[in-house]
């Protein structure tokens, strides 16, 4: 997820002379920090189920508290930025980063999913904050011509993470030990707190590393000379009002396409480990291996679908996707063995282009209403922490059935089908609200 590309005026001398190559590059790192955070997120919800033993539903509260954290921060990440400027707006939310990484260590030295809860909660104001700051200095980082080229870049780099995370996941924190019910039980005390506290502990070393590469991050970040780019041009326009903006009915419909779009994603990727596990009868291992072929399938989609979107116009295209998507999370449900997994990854190949796709679409026409129209499809990823609780309670009311819980992003697809056939379209406003 992505938040939108925002533009400012910039004074050409406030960057001559200067060597950009250095900041683009911190830049990118960002982009593959936060994607880090975000894709280990699959790997963290089946391990922390087991070592916590917790339902479905608990599960999800991992989402929860990451997308919890975004929707809260996301008007006071802009007042930081304002405020600040985006030097030291990033530093603030790489530092907020750090701390909630290393709360990783006490929390799993004391076994404590609350403790886990508050870390990621920490780290997703962080992110948040970062997110906020790097989309749009890197589009204004140098000749406005070149801001969609940066752009792409550098969430090049966001989907290189979405391979590697579920791979150092998969090596540093799954164990690929799951015992039974049964097992568990004929265990002593001692010996069952010792598993729990074993499994806890494999989260230590990654999100130690985690921690460690944010505060160098954020050195680097404090000693490098970055160009100062600041208003030059005043707004010309009133900029529009927040709830005003859902006057635009293709853009309430595009925040409420985002919202089931950003559920739809996270509810895949949380419980996609036990779903390979349960529908395909994969180990844990491989399960974990086979989500990060998804993330690779995922970074493809977006090359493809940005080949594709030359020819094809946007509406059409998401419509195309999210009806295969549909049809291949229908197959993930009904089905048994390894396919119901190639199903999944192929459901990643074919959401790659919906985030940013939605989000033209939604802001399209709005004129003056297109800065508030941007916050609410921003806000409006809150689904990621809603939609895979809900997921997680059909799951338990289900006898603990996987399967039967992937209906709830198969119903998120209808919604983006909706929005892709009608509810994009641009209605004329009435003269009185013109």
């Amino acid at each position: 997820m992505q938040p939108t590309q925002q533009t400012e005026a910039i004074s050409e001398s406030s960057l001559k002379g200067k060597t950009l190559l250095l900041p683009f590059i911190l830049i990118c790192s960002l982009f593959f920090l936060w994607g880090m955070v975000h894709n280990l997120d699959g790997i963290l919800i089946p391990h922390l189920k087991k070592a916590c033993q917790l339902n479905n539903r608990q599960s999800t509260l991992v989402d929860t508290a990451i997308f919890l954290a975004y929707f809260m921060m996301a008007i006071p990440a802009g007042i930081l930025l304002k405020q600040f400027g985006y030097k030291k707006s990033i530093v603030i939310g790489l530092l907020l980063a750090t701390v909630g990484a290393a709360l990783f260590i006490p929390a799993a030295n004391a076994l404590a999913y609350t403790g886990f809860l508050v870390a990621l909660f920490i780290i997703g104001c962080g992110i948040a904050i970062l997110e906020t700051a790097a989309n749009p200095y890197s589009a204004i980082l140098g000749d406005p011509a070149g801001a969609t080229t940066r752009l792409n870049i550098a969430a090049f780099f966001n989907g290189i993470a979405a391979m590697v995370a579920p791979y150092v996941g998969t090596v540093l924190i799954l164990s690929g030990k799951d015992h039974t019910e049964a097992e568990l039980k004929a265990m002593s005390a001692a010996e069952r707190s010792a598993y729990f506290l074993h499994e806890a502990s494999s989260v230590k070393l990654p999100y130690g590393i985690l921690a460690g590469t944010l505060a160098l991050v954020a050195i680097l970040f404090l000693v490098s000379k970055l160009p100062e780019i600041k208003n030059v041009a005043k707004e010309e326009t009133s900029g529009g009002s927040f709830f005003g903006a859902l006057k635009h009915k293709h853009l309430s419909w595009a925040v409420v396409a985002q919202f089931f779009y950003v559920g739809a994603q996270v509810c895949v990727t949380s419980f996609f480990i036990r779903m390979a596990k349960q529908g395909a009868g994969f180990d844990e291992k491989t399960a974990g291996y086979y989500l990060a072929m998804y993330g690779l399938l995922f970074m493809g989609g977006r090359f493809v679908g940005t080949v594709f979107l030359q020819f094809i116009k946007s509406h059409k295209l998401l419509a195309i996707y999210a009806v295969i998507s549909t049809l291949l999370c229908a197959i993930a449900i009904l089905g048994k063995g390894a396919y119901v997994v190639y199903c999944l990854g192929a459901i990643g190949f074919f959401m790659s282009i919906m985030f940013p796709t939605i989000f033209a679409l939604g802001i399209d026409g709005i004129g003056d209403d297109t800065k508030p129209g941007s916050s609410w499809l921003i806000m409006s990823i809150v689904g990621g922490a809603i939609l895979p609780y809900i997921m997680g309670t059909v799951i338990d009311k289900n006898h603990d059935n996987i399967q039967a819980g992937y209906i709830v992003p198969l119903v998120c697809f209808l919604f983006i089908i909706y929005f892709a056939l009608s509810g994009y379209k641009i209605k004329a406003l009435k003269r009185s609200e013109e």
